[in-house]
């Protein structure tokens, strides 16, 4: 009998293999926000800073809302990093903007300055924080445009001091000598130790709760940036589901309620209350629901105007920005 269960499941796992229901995961391209995370986990444990993903911040010259891909704050300096995950043959035009040829579209595409762009976002955030009363020392931000992609082949490029390009991105170390050493300027040195402790908590209070994008977290450690729309499934479940709104809630995880790695038909799902005053919640604050693990997200990614169905079965966790 036990011979036959064992059977049975290894049947099941190469059916799963081959013919994955997480349909999702494989329809969305998720490689550009993984280069965003990745590079702000890396910056994070080089640095030990603090790192605040996916921005929205209010520009008051164009009414609408300027994208940042990641701000380091260290306890001498911001900094506002613009992620390109290019590939292919990318030259510089006269004007300064980038024509990349041979990427993953396999056309040629024209792309505005990216460090002109990345000046733009430190300014518009530093403005905003100022709009929010904080006070910036000159030279406080700075910012810098990050190659992650391996594919990526520049052709007799002389890139500004502020591109880091795949090869300098990958010799990165945290000792003074490092790409990055021009970073850290200490400008709050010589300053009184209380003063610089009670700036870097107001600048960490302010970004920590501007406006971001919401975030999903799908298996196989994949991202996806965008808007969090609503919940579809069978009216229990919605019902069961309907505490979860970005006013009262800043997170919710998706855990698995059947063993031996069998398909569950219903998954537990784990949601924290937003609480402004503390970053985390404990465990006894969190609350939980039962719902089918075909119960959808509707998500509607950065950058695009499809709006996307993820099953809860293919998602890990969800991130609401208030």
């Amino acid at each position: 009998m036990w011979v036959e269960i064992i059977c049975g499941l290894i049947i099941y796992r190469i059916f799963r293999r081959f013919f994955n229901c997480d349909d999702d995961i494989l329809e969305v391209e998720t490689s550009d926000s993984n280069a965003i995370f990745s590079v702000a986990n890396r910056l994070e444990k080089l640095y030990s800073g603090n790192v605040y993903v996916g921005l929205r911040i209010p520009d008051a010259d164009t009414g609408s809302p300027q994208n940042i891909d990641i701000v380091i704050l260290t306890k001498g300096e911001a900094v506002v990093v613009s992620v390109k995950n290019l590939s292919g043959f990318v030259s510089i035009n006269e004007d300064g903007s980038w024509t990349c040829e041979g990427g993953r579209s396999h056309k040629e595409e024209r792309h505005p300055d990216p460090v002109a762009e990345a000046k733009k976002q430190a300014s518009v955030l530093e403005s905003y924080l100022e709009q929010r009363g904080v006070t910036l020392p000159e030279g406080y931000f700075s910012y810098k445009v990050v190659i992650p992609n391996p594919k990526f082949s520049p052709i007799h490029c002389n890139f500004p001091s502020e591109v880091i390009t795949y090869e300098e991105w990958v010799k990165l170390n945290p000792e003074p000598v490092s790409m990055f050493s021009g970073w850290i300027k200490g400008v709050f040195r010589g300053g009184k130790k209380e003063m610089q402790e009670s700036f870097q908590q107001q600048l960490k209070f302010i970004l920590s709760t501007a406006p971001m994008w919401d975030r999903l977290e799908l298996k196989g450690s994949k991202y996806v940036l965008g808007e969090f729309l609503e919940f579809k499934g069978k009216q229990e479940d919605t019902l069961a589901l309907r505490n979860i709104k970005r006013s009262k809630v800043s997170r919710l995880i998706i855990q698995k309620t059947s063993m031996f790695g069998l398909a569950p038909s219903k998954l537990q799902v784990l949601y924290c209350p937003r609480d402004y005053r503390n970053e985390s919640a404990s465990g006894s604050e969190w609350k939980e629901a039962t719902v089918r693990s075909s119960t959808e997200v509707l998500f509607q990614p950065q950058n695009s105007t499809k709006v996307r169905k993820f099953k809860f079965s293919s998602i890990t966790s969800m991130s609401l920005s208030a």
